[in-house]
């Protein structure tokens, strides 16, 4: 009943945080304050260390998630106080639905009572905001300025907004400071926008190109790994893009700007596409910028930025061949440079040529060790639809005959089984196994692939037989898990010298392993009929471990 009204369940926030944080998030159900239900989200205070912000958003495309102001919520992670605003509103389920009717009604009492107020009334509110709240006073300021076309003052506002210093603590822009950041320039593109809409887009244009060059040199020093900033420089370039559209700005010259741009340092920034401006070019901006990366590319012909602005000119003027052949001129050695050309020439309805470009990548990458897998897909897929399982195990086989991992066998595995011939296959696979098995002897400090394919088979005889020597404690664990059932007596020898290695290290994901570990030696003793033998030896221990209390409560809920 509760999943229907919240949209949510214990499980699903045991999926988010993890085990740990979940369990952590029990101790803080008595923390949480401030509930507020709103539509589609939930906020709250949780008490800890310090008063932490958590917002729950319900439903959409990603279902549950959470943000927190603690430094674990900051690096994105479903953390423990929102595990704890999780339980608190399941376990208020039922007053839910009443709780978003207040908060709805609130909402509307709002609404109503501003509309009632009377213009001085507004302005006077207004102003004791903006004396309060200080972001909120500058954000006016700029639409102000905007408003009134104060270009000195808006130059002044964006160029402040775009200095990331005041968020620099330590020189750099960390993790937890890159939102805050974010927002201001947000607001810049908000006030480039503004001004293109009262009129001023060629002044727009100039403040945008001057923003964009700003936040290309702070963004160096800012660490954006949610892509929030990114999002926010976005939105600058759009705010520019619109603004050239509505000054129509000339375009040589802009065909110039955005070949800088994009051959720049620092143009990574604001993932800017200078097709996007193709409206605003015309013909004779296109023609320019034409021009321009051809002798860009003629200067560095290695180049990134140059390979990548000539492409997207080619690939705008519909010159599949011209493509091909620019592709063409630079081949990574991973095939996925022959997979981009046999796509284009696929969507140009050109598939003989497209199937033909994907076999010479494999050709021409066949001696690497590690090529684009997508490339051989795709090659594979095609000799599928045209019925040619032969070839496909045969691109399968020379993949495998490379790369020796447990992925390539297993691909070889299912074209095999396809083409109805695994049995002969299998056994020439796992001679190559054996003989990199056995070369390896002496040397080897990790499992091989041979015991991750016989695994992966099911063949636990064999697996068994070759494990000694070979198998790394991963490849243990596993080959104990699935014949406990039908060996438990190997299986038994395998999890206590296991449980002796973890005796040393500590930490909640050691202590869980443990308990893993101590689950799968209580069932082959279950199966051996030696339970006692079992129960003596956890009592012992438990005993010479007692001091771990972290390990004791984690054996305890385990049942242990």
């Amino acid at each position: 009943m509760a999943r229907k009204v919240v949209g949510f369940d214990e499980d699903d926030l045991r999926a988010l945080a993890g085990a740990r944080s979940f369990e952590r998030g029990l101790g803080y159900l008595d923390a949480v304050s401030g509930l507020e239900v709103g539509d589609g989200s939930v906020t709250a205070v949780v008490h800890g260390t310090d008063g932490y912000e958590v917002e729950l958003t319900l439903g959409g495309d990603d279902g549950l998630s959470g943000w927190c102001d603690c430094p674990y919520g900051q690096e994105g992670n479903f953390c423990k106080h929102c595990v704890a605003v999780g339980l608190t509103v399941l376990r208020r389920a039922k007053t839910i639905p009443h709780q978003r009717a207040v908060a709805k009604a609130r909402a509307s009492g709002l609404e109503a009572w501003l509309t009632a107020l009377s213009r001085d009334e507004l302005l006077a509110l207004v102003r004791e905001q903006i004396a309060e709240d200080r972001r909120l006073r500058r954000r006016l300021e700029l639409r102000a300025a905007a408003a009134h076309s104060d270009l000195g003052t808006l130059r002044d506002r964006i160029t402040t907004l775009i200095d990331p210093r005041p968020f620099a603590r330590y020189g750099y822009v960390e993790y937890a400071d890159a939102p805050g950041y974010a927002r201001q320039v947000a607001e810049a593109a908000a006030a480039l926008r503004a001004l293109s809409a009262d009129g001023r887009a060629a002044h727009a244009v100039g403040l945008a190109e001057e923003a964009i060059r700003l936040l290309g040199e702070a963004c160096r020093e800012i660490d954006d790994a949610d892509g929030v900033v990114g999002e926010a420089a976005a939105a600058v370039a759009a705010a520019h893009l619109e603004a050239c559209g509505a000054a129509r700005t000339d375009p040589e010259r802009l065909a110039e700007w955005l070949v800088g741009h994009v051959l720049g340092d620092d143009s990574e920034v604001t993932d800017l596409d200078p097709l996007d401006y193709a409206e605003v070019l015309g013909p004779g901006g296109l023609a320019r910028m034409r021009q321009l990366a051809t002798e860009a590319r003629r200067r560095g012909p290695s180049g990134w930025a140059e390979r990548y602005l000539m492409e997207r000119l080619v690939k705008a003027e519909g010159d599949v061949d011209a493509l091909v052949a620019l592709y063409a001129q630079d081949l990574d050695p991973s095939g996925a440079t022959h997979l981009h050309i046999a796509e284009e020439l696929e969507s140009a309805g050109r598939a003989d040529e497209a199937l033909a470009w994907a076999e010479r990548g494999l050709r021409d990458c066949a001696a690497e060790t590690h090529i684009d897998g997508r490339l051989a897909d795709y090659v594979c897929a095609r000799y599928v639809k045209a019925g040619r399982s032969a070839d496909v195990v045969g691109v399968r086989r020379a993949r495998f005959g490379v790369e020796r991992s447990l992925a390539a066998y297993r691909q070889l595995r299912a074209a095999a089984r396809a083409g109805e011939c695994w049995e002969d296959e299998r056994a020439s696979a796992l001679a190559a196994l054996e003989e990199d098995a056995r070369r390896a002897r002496g040397g080897w400090y990790g499992g091989t692939v041979l015991i991750d394919a016989l695994l992966d088979d099911g063949d636990l005889d064999a697996a068994w037989r070759e494990a000694a020597g070979q198998a790394d404690d991963q490849q243990w664990e596993r080959l104990a898990d699935l014949s406990r059932g039908t060996c438990p007596s190997e299986a038994l020898a395998v999890y206590l010298r296991l449980v002796e290695r973890l005796k040393e290290p500590t930490g909640d994901r050691a202590y869980e392993h443990l308990a893993r570990l101590l689950l799968g030696a209580r069932d082959c003793h279950r199966a051996l009929g030696t339970e006692e033998a079992f129960t003596a030896y956890l009592t012992g221990l438990r005993t010479e471990l007692k001091r771990r209390r972290k390990l004791m409560s984690i054996l305890d809920r385990y049942g242990l």
